[in-house]
């Protein structure tokens, strides 16, 4: 279709995971356009607020019927991010088959399924495009995805990889930042590494403008972080500006962000000396590049794609103070 405008007003939107970290922020941006928004819900929220809610999950299949009929459009968000493969395969599989399957059968004609990066496995990967280098996943939460992905496909779907995700309910990427510079406190290769990285609000507008405007996406694969990677070492400088971490000592001397700080072998000695939640794999992908290209969904969905996600930190920070058990500053 032709990149435009319709009427938010007049479309009806399926959503799953509306209740989750990035769901949350899709759900305002729909409704806050306008749009009517049918959301699927184990617990329906108190005060139920701007959605519809079916309440039911993906494996209730009366629940998918009702989310999917008359709906326009599916966004199916919800995921399992841990866990082992049953429990992994049972959402991300099976629900994925289970809702698509719905949405087919009610004539839904636009599906957006949201995937991750990790797909691509342990890395480093370097500025590369969509599938330029083979899925790899090492968990099971992201070999799951990655067979979620196909099923959506199947169905006719727009797959969105994002990477990092930043913003007010992180409880992934800025707590393991902190837990990282506690147990690895040094620069980690100089802070040089490129991350694919987005707010989650700017990854919300993203997506409801795929749902809501006439676009020229084709059903696929789309990396869906902010075009710009992110330098590692100004992510953390960036938090510590805000006083939500320390900052790593000697950043500013010789092997700072500029020089060749610690070896990746002497980050993995650092980080095993000093046990955590974190694990070398998870470390891997903050202290090494995990940059994927991602400009095409963003100019060809006709939405900017913001200024990035370090200009966003700072609406974010009380939350975060709050989420890492900070003092409020003085």
């Amino acid at each position: 279709m032709a990149a435009g405008r319709r009427h938010p007003e007049r479309t009806t939107v399926a959503l799953t995971g509306a209740t989750g970290f990035i769901g949350s922020a899709v759900l305002a941006a729909l409704t806050a356009r306008g749009a009517r928004v049918r959301a699927l819900a184990r617990d329906v929220p108190d005060g139920r607020g701007p959605a519809v809610w079916v309440p039911g999950d993906l494996a209730d299949g009366a629940a998918l019927a009702a989310l999917c009929e008359g709906a326009d459009v599916l966004l199916h968000l919800a995921s399992r991010v841990s866990g082992g493969a049953e429990e992994c395969a049972a959402v991300n599989v099976r629900g994925t088959e289970a809702v698509t399957a719905a949405a087919t059968r009610a004539g839904v004609r636009r599906i957006v399924h949201l995937s991750t990066t990790a797909v691509y496995g342990e890395g480093p990967h370097s500025g590369i495009g969509v599938d330029e280098v083979p899925a790899a996943p090492v968990s099971e939460a992201s070999r799951t995805r990655l067979l979620g992905e196909r099923v959506a496909l199947a169905a006719g779907a727009v797959v969105l990889r994002p990477g990092l995700v930043t913003g007010t309910g992180d409880r992934w990427v800025v707590p393991a930042l902190a837990e990282l510079v506690r147990r690895v406190p040094v620069p980690w290769a100089g802070g040089n590494a490129r991350l694919s990285v987005v707010d989650r609000a700017d990854l919300a507008r993203l997506i409801a403008a795929l749902a809501l405007d006439d676009h020229a996406v084709p059903p696929g694969v789309q990396h869906a972080s902010h075009p710009d990677p992110v330098r590692a070492g100004d992510l953390l400088a960036a938090l510590a500006g805000l006083g939500l971490l320390p900052a790593l000592p000697g950043a500013d001397g010789p092997d700072g962000p500029d020089g060749p700080g610690a070896s990746w072998d002497e980050c993995r000695r650092l980080l095993a000396a000093t046990p955590g939640r974190v694990s070398e794999r998870q470390f891997s992908l903050i202290a090494r590049d995990h940059w994927y290209r991602g400009d095409d969904v963003w100019r060809l969905a006709a939405c900017p794609p913001g200024p990035g996600p370090l200009a966003r930190l700072p609406a974010a920070a009380p939350w975060y103070r709050q989420a890492l058990g900070l003092a409020a500053p003085a």
